[in-house]
């Protein structure tokens, strides 16, 4: 059973929520603040979080931070702040989607089925590895370090640099990413795939104004650029 952890304040929200999830056969564990969701973090294995942003304790965005630090689970973030720089600094921090309230449960329900088709057939015998002596990318552990050091990348960072190295050279333009990593239902917004691709060459660039390995190709789209 796929294990979903709602970290929710307002109990008719995760009630509604909890009812059309459990209704598509999810199992769904809430908590009513953050540090009990890091609690339950800890203690069971969860495939996707939806964490809501204004908690009672601390802030969404500081147990967005503090997953991170351990964990690559997916993670859907709910708030009111709507604006284009919420967006961006939603996902800077780790977030893979954000639904901005009031939402739809139906879209909520629809986006979680269309992770877990996607969970279901990414990458299923994917083999690419990567080693230049600096950067090792090992699609098939997902696995990515710097100079042997393990980096930590969101599930969405992780899967577009692999689509990347998978293409071996090849330019893959931004709407053949977001099928390849979101799916055609996709429906967040067009700069998600830039803000994706800016942390990761933060994460593995040793200068992030001159890319060695996630080159951008002009009116096109971007390639991996690395060499063994």
């Amino acid at each position: 059973m796929n294990h979903i952890l709602l970290i929710e304040d307002e109990e008719s929200v995760a009630t509604v929520i909890k009812g059309y999830l459990e209704k598509e056969g999810y199992s769904v564990h809430c908590a009513p603040a953050g540090l009990k969701g890091l609690d339950l973090l800890n203690r069971f294995e969860f495939k996707l979080i939806i964490l809501d942003l204004m908690l009672p304790d601390i802030s969404g965005e500081e147990v967005c931070k503090i997953i991170r630090q351990s964990s690559d689970v997916h993670i859907f973030m709910l708030t009111a702040k709507g604006s284009l720089n919420d967006k961006i600094e939603g996902l800077n921090i780790g977030a893979d989607e954000y639904l901005v309230k009031p939402f739809s449960p139906r879209e909520l329900t629809a986006r979680v089925n269309a992770l877990f088709r996607r969970l279901s057939s990414k990458f299923p015998s994917s083999k690419v590895i990567f080693d230049d002596g600096y950067l090792m990318i090992d699609c098939d552990k997902r696995s990515i370090r710097v100079l042997e050091q393990e980096i930590s990348f969101t599930p969405n960072e992780f899967d577009i640099l692999c689509a990347l190295v998978s293409a071996k050279g090849n330019v893959l333009s931004r709407e053949q990413l977001i099928d390849k990593i979101f799916g055609v239902d996709f429906s967040g917004y067009d700069r998600t795939i830039d803000v994706h691709i800016k942390n990761i060459r933060k994460k593995i660039e040793i200068d992030t104004k001159i890319p060695k390995y996630v080159l951008t190709v002009m009116k096109a789209g971007y390639k991996f650029g690395g060499e063994k």
